[in-house]
């Protein structure tokens, strides 16, 4: 297919240099959903860059109407109504599509982007992203987002779990189910768990056989999760990111409107010293921070009751406030956790027991309509 694919006139082969670019917005814009206003708020974001908004603009729309650059941003005398971007702008107020639902698009993604960003274009009936990551492995972190999705859906939203940790896929056991989804025409359909929607790599690479990828594999698994999934309607998806701050996290992060994020630490020193890396991450990326998870933070003992503080004790309540984030929850070192994820039966669906997650959930929706009533105003594009 990539040999055959052509320019938007179809008149001639497209050159080596900007094939991969020119095919994949060609690629994306054959994607089920994606309406006048997108392609246009795509072609809007790219305005930082001559060389890519070329790309986009010739083979979402066809032609530049200017050979000028300059006439990207102002007209021939230096009135900007004039300009391609204001075009542009006028373009998404008054487009809309017969086959799509409207879609919002914020001032926010009316201005152009860093030089070379992809713009972040909105999941399709999905109203919230939350990332839930960590500075390092073993603090708990997807026992934290299957309980917090489940936890969720508890509550009475519609929520959605995706496993972005590609390399350690842990949510089929912890969620109790391993099958392949089935996929209707080019949409994945999510499995379906608890009333939670999944997705995740130990579906589609089942067994105890790694993944041995680079960057760019990442970055098109992860595109293929967020939009080649058919998520539905969802108040929340709950994204599970690997450790660390790497190629997932940048790849998600660039071309999706994340709400909020969640760090989880344990309230050790070892753990809070890269967590404070994982917040300072978001925070350069301008992703809200929800607030910071403090997992394993006490154990009860069995026999005499007594609190014990196995990492230390307030590490993660400490750093939040030095940090300026908010504190989300204490969960505490409880072996009902453990056996809840080995056995696939999270511990949020135990009465009593599953109170802690519950009302991290609870802190959780708190914190995200907190989040959204900070950001700017959104025009509404209707039929």
């Amino acid at each position: 297919m990539r040999e055959e694919f052509r320019d938007a006139g179809g008149t001639r082969p497209i050159e080596n240099g900007l094939h991969d670019l020119r095919y994949r917005v060609w690629l994306a814009l054959k994607s089920p959903g994606f309406t006048t206003a997108a392609v246009l708020t795509l072609a809007l974001g790219m305005c930082a860059d001559t060389t890519i908004f070329s790309v986009v603009y010739s083979v979402a729309l066809g032609p530049l109407p200017y050979r000028d650059p300059g006439r990207l941003v102002s007209s021939r005398h230096g009135d900007p109504r004039g300009s391609i971007r204001w075009c542009l702008c006028a373009r998404i107020s008054g487009a809309s599509s017969k086959n799509a639902p409207p879609i919002a698009v914020t001032i926010e993604a009316m201005t152009p982007n860093q030089p070379g960003q992809m713009p972040k274009l909105p999941i399709a009936g999905v109203k919230n992203l939350i990332a839930v990551g960590s500075g390092k492995g073993g603090v708990g972190k997807t026992t934290v987002s299957v309980n917090l999705a489940v936890g969720l859906a508890s509550l009475g939203y519609k929520a959605g779990l995706m496993d972005a940790d590609v390399y350690g896929p842990n949510v089929p056991l912890m969620m109790g189910i391993n099958r392949t989804p089935m996929a209707f025409g080019e949409r994945i359909q999510p499995l379906d768990q608890f009333g939670v929607k999944l997705m995740s790599m130990g579906f589609l690479s089942p067994g105890d056989k790694p993944l041995v990828w680079r960057g760019p594999m990442l970055h098109s698994v992860i595109q293929q999760f967020l939009r080649g999934v058919d998520w539905g309607d969802l108040d929340y998806l709950v994204i599970d990111l690997p450790p660390g701050t790497g190629d997932v996290q940048l790849s998600l992060i660039q071309t999706a409107p994340i709400t909020g994020a969640i760090v989880v630490t344990t309230p050790s020193d070892v753990s809070l010293e890269d967590a404070r890396k994982a917040i300072f991450m978001f925070h350069q990326v301008k992703v809200p921070i929800l607030g910071v998870v403090e997992n394993m933070s006490f154990l009860i003992c069995p026999h005499c009751q007594e609190r014990i503080d196995v990492f230390s004790h307030g590490g993660g309540r400490r750093t939040a406030k030095e940090m300026q984030v908010h504190f989300l929850a204490e969960l505490p070192l409880d072996p009902a956790v453990r056996v809840g994820g080995d056995s696939g039966k999270p511990i949020v669906l135990r009465k009593g027991e599953g109170e802690p997650f519950l009302e991290l959930a609870r802190n959780t929706v708190a914190r995200t309509e907190e989040v959204s009533k900070q950001k700017g105003p959104e025009i509404e594009i209707s039929e």
